[in-house]
């Protein structure tokens, strides 16, 4: 393990029927869900714009963050830092449903680490996908597996992409993640659900979405009035 590698606080992972509720919810019910809690600002844990899903017909990826760190922009150094056996092994090894977070830290990514054998490697591994703000490639390939994208962009070349560090925390697209943090994801976005409020989600979203229904009921009826409206809607909106 890396030096700079830091430890997750120790967390109950939650059942697969968590889980899979978790997957049937969209990522900004998520990051709604999230914010009822009041455990960390509303810009915090969730992704920027500037993301992107290259297949959202797959729907929402939840997973356990393995992380990593990668250069794109410049050869790797003749004596490399990081052993790649003991991070496939660390993944391996590692309570799954498995996500991989993977920080570029070129300014400019000069070309993709994540293509078709990457993927299948770390399918192998456990991992459901990547979130990366470096580059993807082999999208036909790729997609027939089943392994979720969610990239920057897309590049031709592997260009210089290798891998530097794993298991230290890692900013992508805004959102600082830690080893072993909770991550939803699908075509808007994804979000971190803190652990320690991660098995009462599922219910804040059933709780937020009685309160929509009735403001949408109320928006296609001919009840509707704005003075009813304004009643419904929340002050800070």
């Amino acid at each position: 393990m890396p030096e700079n590698a830091t430890q997750a606080n120790p967390h109950q992972l939650l059942s697969p029927e968590n889980l899979a509720a978790l997957r049937r919810i969209c990522s900004p019910t998520i990051a709604n869900a999230v914010e009822t809690f009041n455990v960390r600002p509303r810009s915090e844990g969730v992704t920027n714009c500037e993301i992107r899903c290259l297949f959202p017909a797959f729907g929402a990826v939840v997973g356990y963050a393995s992380t990593a760190v990668i250069m794109s922009g410049q050869p790797a150094v003749q004596k490399r830092l990081v052993s790649r056996t003991e991070y496939w092994e660390h993944i391996r090894n590692a309570p799954g449903p498995r996500l991989s977070v993977v920080q570029d830290l070129s300014t400019e990514p000069g070309g993709a680490y994540w293509g078709e054998v990457n993927s299948n490697i770390h399918m192998a591994l456990g991992s459901l996908g990547v979130i990366t703000n470096g580059t993807v490639r082999d999208l036909d390939e790729v997609q027939r597996t089943g392994f979720h994208f969610f990239a920057r962009g897309v590049s031709v070349s592997h260009g210089f992409a290798h891998l530097e560090e794993f298991n230290r925390p890692v900013n992508v697209f805004g959102m600082t993640v830690y080893p072993d943090d909770l991550i939803h994801a699908d075509r808007h976005g994804a979000v971190v659900i803190p652990h320690a409020i991660a098995h009462k989600v599922v219910d804040a979203v059933s709780e937020i979405e009685r309160a929509e229904k009735r403001m949408i009921d109320l928006c296609t009826s001919d009840a509707f009035s704005i003075a009813e409206l304004d009643k419904l809607i929340s002050p800070e909106y």
